[in-house]
């Protein structure tokens, strides 16, 4: 398992064809026989033919590959393999900028980062952190990143401008996921072998940049984290983080203090300190948290008993645990706040849930062991790494039948993690 994570024209993605200026009885015919055979899929088709881009624009997604000791860049415009990238060894996670166009590769066995610049699909610096890090946050401005390293119980932090690791920070044991507050005032970093979070002050200083203020234990295996804004103050106000606790069938729920900035932070006491709320029942071995766009609820993916669990973060409760698939992984909620779609790693599958009418609406095969998972930037694909045939799902969201598989591309040995960046470049 990893630790990971345009106007549309046309009313389907369909082909667009010229309409002949006579047709006979003949034509149609012919044409609804050939229409299917010119849908199916094609590994190196283009996207161009259902939508319109200008000659600036650029999208890729990349999968990290754990075997292969290489990322590989997928090209979303005409949905074909851009290049193999040669990074260091068992990259794991991969993260965005999302102000530079680059893409981080954690390397857990060479103990680095490989910075990639998506505009050449190149590894331009490598950064050296400390023992088996797995994962990387990125600040909202792209200038700091954090690295937990569950070798050496650290946190490393990153100067994303100048390539270098500018210091690190004591964890708990065996770090492995962390998260930065949406106000940039708070990181935190779940420990799997101490069961606990660790929470810290982001400062401005270059000689101490993170400030260890507190730590929560009761979370057996954390792993996955969503910290979200609390909708119940305002901007600035504080946030709450949710932790899987993956060796239990439990989710943490952490009040984070608000930021001095805020004056909530300034005249509310029960603001001004990190709490621990509670800790929810949700199914076996919860394996990730995921968002809504809005923030108003998460759901967690429960491994060991092949369900999902519906959080309100308003209320603190679980609002229901739901039959899914076999052995679901990952989860994905789309900007609508009303789809939530579910990789099932044991049945080869994804499955998309709807929140409002609380049901699974559609279930689309994968390949082998379908794991980690992100949208195209319209929103138009869904992007699944199947872990067990080393290939990348594409399914399309908008079909006149509803989501179907498109394609599958090929990504490389033991898909890790994917992620999705575009950009306009200078002409």
């Amino acid at each position: 398992m990893s630790w990971g994570q345009k106007a549309f024209s046309q009313a389907e993605r369909g082909l667009s064809r010229r309409e002949p200026t006579q047709r006979s009885p003949w034509n149609r015919r012919w044409e609804q026989a050939l229409l299917p055979l010119l849908l199916l899929p094609l590994g190196s088709c283009s996207r161009s033919p259902f939508l319109s881009y200008p000659a600036s624009y650029h999208e890729f997604a990349y999968v990290s590959n754990g075997a292969g000791n290489t990322v590989t860049a997928l090209d979303l415009v005409y949905l074909r393999q851009d290049r193999v990238i040669p990074v260091g060894r068992q990259p794991t996670g991969l993260t965005v900028n999302p102000v530079r166009n680059e893409v981080y590769a954690v390397n857990s066995g060479s103990n680095s980062v490989s910075v990639i610049d998506t505009t050449t699909n190149r590894v331009v610096s490598t950064i050296g952190v400390q023992r088996t890090p797995y994962f990387l946050a990125v600040s909202a401005d792209g200038a700091r990143g954090y690295v937990p390293n569950s070798g050496s119980n650290t946190v490393s932090v990153l100067d994303l401008e100048k390539h270098r690791q500018i210091g690190y920070a004591s964890t708990g044991e065996g770090p492995g996921v962390a998260r930065i507050s949406p106000d940039n005032h708070t990181l935190v970093v779940s420990n799997r072998i101490s069961g606990s979070l660790s929470v810290y002050t982001i400062t401005d200083s270059r000689e101490r940049p993170l400030e260890l203020r507190d730590s929560f234990s009761g979370c057996p295996g954390a792993t996955d984290i969503a910290v979200i804004a609390d909708s119940n103050v305002e901007p600035d106000g504080g946030a709450k983080a949710f932790v899987a606790c993956s060796a239990a069938h439990q989710v943490m729920v952490v009040w984070l203090s608000a930021s001095s900035r805020s004056w909530r932070g300034k005249q509310d006491p029960f603001l001004q300190h990190d709490h621990l709320l509670c800790l929810l029942d949700v199914g076996d071995t919860p394996t990730q948290v995921a968002a809504m766009p809005n923030g108003d609820e998460v759901f967690t993916t429960n491994f060991g008993s092949d369900t999902i669990s519906e959080i309100s973060t308003w209320t603190n409760e679980v609002l229901g645990t739901y039959p899914i698939g076999s052995k679901p992984a990952a989860a994905i909620v789309g900007d609508d706040n009303s789809s939530l779609w579910v990789s099932n790693f044991g049945a080869d599958s994804a499955a998309m849930y709807s929140i409002d009418d609380g049901r699974v609406e559609q279930s689309v095969r994968t390949g082998e062991h379908p794991d980690t998972m992100t949208f195209s930037s319209d929103q138009q694909l869904l992007l699944i790494a199947d872990s067990g045939s080393s290939d990348v799902a594409v399914i399309r969201l908008q079909g006149i039948n509803g989501p179907a598989l498109f394609t599958m591309l090929p990504s490389g040995g033991h898909a890790n993690d994917i992620v999705v960046k575009s950009f306009h470049s200078r002409l």
